[in-house]
This record gives structure tokens, C-alpha cells and sequence, in this order.
């Protein structure tokens, strides 16, 4: 929690005024009982009528002058915690993007939300009480038993007695609890994933009708959660009723020795009034250290988690930025290709690929180069690594083994900004963020002109449904395009792609959801733009890469064949059952 501090540096002045006027305030607090006193003992006491009006006008002057020191310091105790809530929220977002495809794996998304919404209220509550109470309540305590000393030091020896146990009592609760809400928060994240796996997988749910199976495990996970909050909040309980049975038994014993003082002579009656008023203070003030403690408690608890994340450090960073990130800063390096003389635009050179904490290597002595120009299919069986090999090229995760070159230069050792400038990239699962039509394009290309976003829709298939929709490009798309339909989302993604006019085009089994012939036409068009791209198919659909210049048979992370449909047809046993398993009559004509 310590090192979050530092997000309190802009907000300095509003840190120290807050506490500041907390401590006025307790100021004009603690001289009321001695007030009090002096107008039972000289006013009431010598039946001096002026004098108590005197000194009501007196307490009437601390209480405005206190509700204002309060107001005050409650304003600049808000806008520092709002202000840090606001800064550290700004550094754990930005933190995150730069954390590598593997590292956010490796975290998880659900504790990634908590962390950035509960974790960080939580802090900002705690930040806001501490700016408040944290001097005020202990000033008050001990300013009330100096005070008290002042009054009579033999009474007073009750408070020394009272205050270093109920330190015990809080401090002994606190240290108890604070583990205990950072279990809370693990509970919490566990609850946030069943939810929203189930809101974002609620038709898979149905189709295969597992709502009671889901309704029970997200009850038994909010049982679990409920169960936690519950023990630690019982532990946390027990500090009003300990602070309460401490403060009271110590206010009958003042009055028992005040009785005896006063009996005797040596302490008049208001200032034993003045002793239990003391008391009370302090009895009301341990009780808003209580709340602080739960509070400052549960906000540890919460930063160490944000802290935690901030704490990692991103293990995908470029080494070296590349001397101008335009495409045609390198070339001229690379292998050459025998026949054309052109260097290659993407090269693998013996790639080995494992995921943390993951077991076999999901890629494994992979090597190859594609041209400018060329198209490269990449097919083979669930689970083979296409779609882990395509992830290299924009540098999504790091290779384990070997290296990934893009015009002749290690990936690692380019400025990622230019290299993903160069490539576009149209993944599985169709992502659309909520927004016009337009607004969705203008993500590959902000500059792009209007003609570009129309040759990207004829390209993309996607032209003949945008016309259809109401105002065309400024057609409002919800949410991952919930009023799409899978192929317009394919259509409209593959487009969003085309508008960046990359070097590299990478379709990640991006036109599953297209008719056959919907998928020769987008293939067909996309090889006849005006510029010139490499481009990689990776597909389940052999028909959708037999055309391609080379293609790529990948079996358990290996590359088990190289080359056009006919060689492969021919040569590979692995394409072989591929094909045919998809297109049966021609093995029987091949026969």
C-alpha cells in the first residue's frame, strides 16, 4: 500500500490541509469540557448569571468555528482521495496494456476488473478516512488525557490505565483482520468470474441446459464469499463492544475516585465533569478509530492487490527501437528468394513457443519465409498451434526459442507501434466495439479517406449489408455487435483490417462464419488491391487455402509439411486426411 502513495504527489497541499484542519477542529473540541467547567464552578456555582451567558456564547463560537475547520478538511480530504483514486486508476490501466498476451493469461481478467474497480474504491475510502481521523482520533485520545492531567493528575490515572488497553484491543483486532480482507478480495474475484462468464456464455448455457449446474456453483462461490465476510466481520464486531465495556468501566471507576476527590476537597464538581467529558471524547473518537482501523484494514488489504500488479514488471519490452518504423527501413536484409531475388518479408527461423505454465511446447522448430505478395495458408488439426504461430508475427507473445524476423530484423528488437503499423490482424473471435459503422473502420486507419473505408466494404464482402443498414457507415453497432450477425461481425472486422492498408494481412480463421462462396469472392478481392500484401490464411477449410502460394501443415506444434495444394495433395499424409476428410468424392475419384 506504501508504494500507492505516490499518486498522492500532485495532491501535497490538499494531503497536509486536510489533517490540518482535523486538528483545529479537535483543537476547539477539547477546550470545551474545561468551559463546561468553569460555568458549572464559577457561573452556576456563584449563581453569576452574565458569566454563563457569557460562556454559552463562548461554546457557540467553537462549534462554527469547528463545523467550518471540519467542512474544510472534509473538502480537501475528498479531492486528494478522489484525485489519487483517479491517478492510480490512469497508471493500473496504462500498467496493463503494457503487460504482455501471456502475463494477462497468466493473471486473469476477472481479478484485473476487481483490481481496477472495487480494489481501488476501497483504497480511496481508506485514503479519505486516514486524510480525516488518522490525526485527528489519536490527538483527540491523547490531547483528552493531557488535558485531564491538567485537571487533576491522580484522577487522570485512569486514562493511563484505559488507553494503552484499549490500543490492544484495536491495534490486536487490526492485525487479526487485515489478512482476512485480502481473502475477501480473492472470494470476490472468484464470484465476478462466474458472473460474467455466465452473462457472456448465457446461450451456450441454455443450449445445453446448464442453468442449475451454473445457479449452483455461483451460489456456492456467493456462500463462500458471504461466509468469509461474515467471520472477518464478526472478529471486527467485537471492537465496539470491547471499546464500550473498556470506556464505561473506566468512567465508573472516574466517577468512584471523583466522587472521593470531591468528597474530600481536592476537585471540585465540574471539574470531575470535565474528567467524564474527556472521557466520553475519548470513548467516541476510539469508536471512529474503530471504524477507521476496518476501513484502513480492508484498504491495505485492497492496494497490496493493485500494488501487486503494479508490481510486475512487463516481460515483453522492446530492447531496441528500429531506426524509422516505415516499412522500408530494412528491406534490403533477409533471406532472398532464389528465384525472384526478393528478401523475405516474414521469416521463422526454427521457432519454438511455450506458454506459462503450460506443459509440452505449443510450437516447436518452426521454420519458414513468406514474400512480399505472397499468400501463406496455414491449416492443420484443433490444437495444432496455427493461431499460436500467426501471434508471433505482431509480437502478442514471445518466442521461447529461435526468432520471428520481418524484414530481416528480430521482431523483439523493433519498436512495436511500427511493427503492428505494418500489420493487420483479424483474429477468431469477432471484436466490434459499440459505435457507428464508421467510428469501428477508422480503428485500423483515423486517417483514413472515405474512398478507402468503401474499397475496404467492397473488399470485405461487407458492402452489400452496410447499404442495407439505416445511414450506412453512421449505423450504430451495440456492444460486440449484438445486432450483427456472426458473418457481418467477420465481414466488418476483416474490413476494419483492410483500411490500415498493412503490409502483412493475418485472417485467423477469421471467415468461418462465411458461405463458401461469400469466402472465394473476400479471397479473390482481397488479392486484387490496388497494394500489394502478404497474406496469411489460417483456416480449418482447406478449400479456403488451397490457392495460396505455400501452405503450412502444422500437426501437435510441429510443421509436418510445406508447399502448394498439389505437392501436398500428392506428398503430405497429414493434408491428405485433412482434405479428404472435407471434400470425400474426390478421394473416391482419385481412387
Amino acid at each position: 500500500m506504501k508504494s500507492l502513495l505516490i499518486y498522492l504527489k500532485n495532491y501535497k497541499k490538499e494531503a497536509v490541509l486536510a489533517p490540518l484542519f482535523k486538528m483545529l477542529e479537535a483543537t476547539f473540541e477539547l477546550i470545551v469540557p474545561l468551559v463546561m467547567a468553569a460555568v458549572i464552578d464559577t457561573g452556576i456555582g456563584n449563581g453569576d448569571r452574565t458569566y454563563v451567558i457569557h460562556m454559552c456564547l463562548v461554546l457557540i463560537l467553537l462549534g462554527i468555528v469547528g463545523l467550518v475547520s471540519s467542512i474544510t478538511a472534509q473538502y480537501f480530504a475528498a479531492k486528494a482521495a478522489t484525485g489519487f483514486a483517479t491517478e492510480l486508476r490512469h497508471a493500473f490501466f496504462a500498467h496493463v496494456q503494457q503487460l504482455s498476451f501471456a502475463q494477462m493469461d497468466t493473471i486473469g481478467t476477472d481479478t484485473l476488473i476487481t483490481r481496477m474497480t472495487s480494489d481501488i474504491n476501497q483504497a480511496q475510502s481508506g485514503v479519505n478516512m486516514v486524510l480525516r481521523l488518522f490525526l485527528r482520533s489519536p490527538f483527540i485520545v491523547l490531547g483528552a488525557m493531557i488535558m485531564a492531567f491538567t485537571v487533576d493528575a491522580k484522577a487522570a490515572m485512569v486514562f493511563v490505565v484505559t488507553i494503552p488497553l484499549l490500543s490492544v484491543i484495536v491495534f490486536g483486532i487490526m492485525m487479526v483482520t487485515m489478512p482476512m480482507y485480502k481473502k475477501v478480495q480473492s472470494y470476490l474475484d472468484q464470484v465476478l468470474q462466474t458472473t460474467r462468464e455466465n452473462l457472456t456464455g448465457a446461450r451456450v448455457i441454455r443450449a445445453f441446459h446448464r442453468e442449475d449446474q451454473e445457479r449452483e456453483q455461483f451460489e456456492n462461490r456467493n456462500e463462500q464469499l458471504a461466509s468469509a465476510q461474515k467471520f472477518v466481520g464478526r472478529i471486527s464486531g467485537l471492537m465496539n463492544p470491547l471499546t464500550y465495556v473498556t470506556i464505561n468501566f473506566a468512567i465508573i471507576v472516574l466517577i468512584y475516585v471523583g466522587a472521593l476527590r470531591v468528597n474530600s476537597g481536592a476537585l471540585t464538581q465540574g471539574a470531575v465533569v470535565a474528567l467524564l467529558n474527556y472521557m466520553s471524547q475519548i470513548l467516541v473518537e476510539l469508536i471512529k478509530l474503530a471504524n477507521l482501523i476496518v476501513t484502513v484494514t480492508r484498504a491495505a488489504a485492497s492496494g497490496n492487490r493493485v500494488a501487486d500488479v503494479l508490481a510486475i514488471d512487463p516481460d515483453m519490452k522492446e530492447e531496441a527501437k528500429m531506426q524509422g518504423t516505415d516499412a522500408g527501413t530494412a528491406q534490403n536484409s533477409g533471406t532472398a528468394d532464389a528465384v525472384s531475388g526478393q528478401s523475405a518479408l516474414v521469416e521463422f527461423d526454427h521457432v519454438c513457443l511455450t506458454y506459462p505454465g503450460g506443459g509440452d511446447p505449443a510450437l516447436q522448430d518452426i521454420s519458414f519465409a513468406a514474400y512480399p505478395g505472397q499468400t501463406i495458408g496455414i491449416i492443420g488439426g484443433t490444437g495444432s498451434g496455427k493461431s499460436s504461430l500467426v501471434n508471433l508475427i505482431p509480437r502478442f507473445y514471445d518466442v521461447t526459442g529461435g526468432s520471428v524476423r520481418v524484414h530481416g530484423q528480430d521482431v523483439r528488437t523493433q519498436s512495436m507501434n511500427g511493427l503492428r503499423s505494418r500489420i493487420g490482424m483479424v483474429f477468431q473471435k469477432s471484436e466490434l466495439f459499440k459505435g457507428s459503422i464508421e467510428e469501428n473502420l477508422r480503428w485500423g486507419n483515423r486517417q483514413a479517406a472515405q474512398q478507402d473505408l468503401e474499397d475496404a466494404l467492397m473488399a470485405s464482402q461487407a458492402k452489400e449489408f452496410v447499404d442495407s443498414k439505416p445511414g450506412r457507415l453512421s449505423f450504430r453497432i451495440e456492444q460486440s455487435g449484438r445486432n450483427l450477425s456472426g458473418g457481418q461481425k467477420q465481414r466488418l472486422t476483416i474490413a476494419r483490417a483492410l483500411v490500415r492498408k498493412p503490409e502483412v494481412l493475418i485472417l485467423d480463421d477469421s471467415a468461418s462464419a462465411l458461405d463458401f462462396a461469400t469466402d472465394a469472392k473476400l479471397r479473390m478481392a482481397i488479392r486484387q488491391m490496388h497494394h500489394q500484401m502478404t497474406i496469411f490464411i489460417v483456416s480449418q477449410r482447406a478449400a479456403s487455402i488451397r490457392e495460396a502460394d505455400q501452405i503450412l501443415v502444422l500437426d501437435e506444434g510441429r510443421l509436418v509439411g510445406s508447399g502448394t495444394h498439389e505437392e501436398l495433395l500428392r506428398d503430405n499424409a497429414v493434408y491428405q486426411e485433412i482434405y479428404y476428410s472435407q471434400f470425400p468424392k474426390e478421394e473416391d475419384h482419385a481412387e
